[in-house]
């Protein structure tokens, strides 16, 4: 007689109700629903919900981000590099680095590169995006609880509190839902536009840069040199120019502070999801539930953002550009392959147009590139390599309208006497044009930034 279990017999409805404690209540459909109808996943899909509203410091689950951003990595399989990927990258790397030093006097950062799996992009990232995404967290979830109306407010009392929670959490998983989409794409440590990972050391992710060289019909190891040569001379202008990555970060912090909510569209938004279908509920979060219209301020902000972006890939494309004239027939080619892929919007923009309208697209890199052309026909490369010495000296917006101008302006300023009136009228000159054309409180700096880096130009100091 065979052994019954320790409880018993059991019949079909016994294992029913052990399998899903839902059976026979009203909540069987609504979770059977939200679970796909695998009712055995119900145990991970609380256990995510439990890690995503867990207690934590700041306005985003940064714990519940990076695994969540982990497990989107690890729903493909990602690489790890071995000794004969980190042998062809230094290769790479030891040519780049030659090359560049006879098209820039910028030093190298680092006489080390490393290569990356999509997981160790993740973790070296997350820094980063603490500095650059948590002053925006901050502005939404605060404005959501700052969005009720007072009677409202006074009625919730302590609910305000979960709703703030449900907006951190919220904000976490599509922050971790977007940072592991990124990972499967960038191919460099500055692939973002902002360096990640340790300060002047270079970084190729492997399995994304053998990705990019698939059908563009050119050898994969003149592709993964010339990413090389790119990731190498965005190290060379952020280690030289010890202010960019703080400016960059102080525009992103700028615009999270003017941020405000469009209550009409949450409600709209919310009420036209069905809580049964996941997928349109993901949907819905990551097609911009928090989209804004910035303020003055904020566009000003952006403006100068999309400004200090661009200048960076155009000065990375007219030096890579330089380095490989003579020597790499590919590079024009790979130079406009890469120039498609951030036109499209590259791997940044998503992220952030995502989460809060943010975009860090260099929409006008074809222009920079001429600008800092222009600047180095007419003072050559120290001349165009040494207006990253302050904020105050780079180009402006207005200043890619016309390249040429900026060019000859710069090369007056270098010859006058900076003992002589004319050099006095002209400082004064520049520094009313750049006031009437920010028009807004200059951003805030350290103190090797100076107390102006609001984007616009003065001149030279000796």
């Amino acid at each position: 007689m065979p052994e019954l279990p320790p409880d018993g017999p059991q019949d079909d409805d016994d294992r029913q109700s052990r399998s899903n404690p839902f059976a026979g209540t009203p909540f069987e459909q609504m979770f059977s629903s939200l679970a796909g109808g695998d009712m055995s996943g119900l145990q991970a899909m609380f256990g995510q919900i439990q890690r995503m509203f867990a207690p934590h410091e700041g306005s985003v689950n940064w714990d519940f981000a990076r695994d969540l951003a982990r497990q989107v990595v690890a729903a493909e399989v990602d690489r790890s590099p071995d000794a004969g990927d980190l042998r062809r990258i230094r290769d790479a790397a030891m040519l780049a680095e030659h090359w560049l030093d006879q098209a820039t006097e910028l030093p190298a950062s680092s006489s080390t590169i490393v290569a990356w799996s999509r997981a160790d992009w993740v973790e070296a990232s997350m820094p980063a995006w603490q500095r650059l995404v948590e002053p925006v967290a901050e502005s939404v979830v605060k404005a959501i609880g700052d969005a009720l109306p007072a009677e409202a407010k006074a009625m919730a009392g302590p609910m305000l509190g979960m709703l703030e929670q449900l907006g951190s959490g919220m904000f976490s998983q599509q922050l971790g839902q977007a940072v592991g989409g990124l990972a499967k794409e960038v191919v460099s440590a500055t692939d973002i536009g902002i360096p990640v990972g340790a300060q002047g050391t270079p970084a190729i992710v492997v399995t994304n840069a053998d990705k990019f060289a698939d059908g563009l019909g050119v050898d994969a190891s003149d592709v993964l040199l010339y990413l090389v040569l790119r990731e190498c001379a965005h190290q060379r202008l952020f280690s030289s120019a010890s202010w960019l990555r703080d400016y960059l970060f102080s525009a992103i912090e700028q615009y999270g502070r003017g941020i405000t909510i469009d209550t009409a569209k949450i409600e709209e938004t919310l009420t036209s999801i069905d809580p049964g279908n996941m997928q349109a509920v993901q949907d819905a979060l990551s097609s911009g539930l928090f989209d804004l219209e910035p303020t003055a301020s904020q566009r000003a902000a952006l403006v100068r953002l999309e400004t200090a972006l661009a200048l960076i890939e155009g000065w990375v494309d007219e030096v890579v550009s330089q380095a490989t004239v003579k020597v790499m027939p590919q590079a024009a080619s790979l130079q406009e392959s890469v120039r498609r892929r951030r036109a499209s919007g590259g791997p940044a923009e998503s992220t952030f147009a995502a989460l809060v309208g943010l975009e860090l697209r260099p929409r006008r890199l074809r222009d920079a590139a001429a600008l800092w052309g222009a600047l180095r026909a007419a003072e050559g490369p120290g001349g165009r390599d040494g207006v990253w010495a302050h904020p105050q000296l780079i180009p402006t917006s207005a200043d890619l309208d016309d390249p040429l101008s900026f060019a000859e302006r710069t090369k007056e300023a270098d010859n006058l006497d900076v003992e002589s009136a004319e050099f006095d009228a002209a400082l004064s000159s520049l520094l009313d044009d750049a006031s009437r054309e920010s028009g807004t409180t200059e951003l805030p700096t350290d103190d090797a930034a100076g107390d102006e880096p609001d984007g616009s130009r003065g001149d030279k100091q000796p």
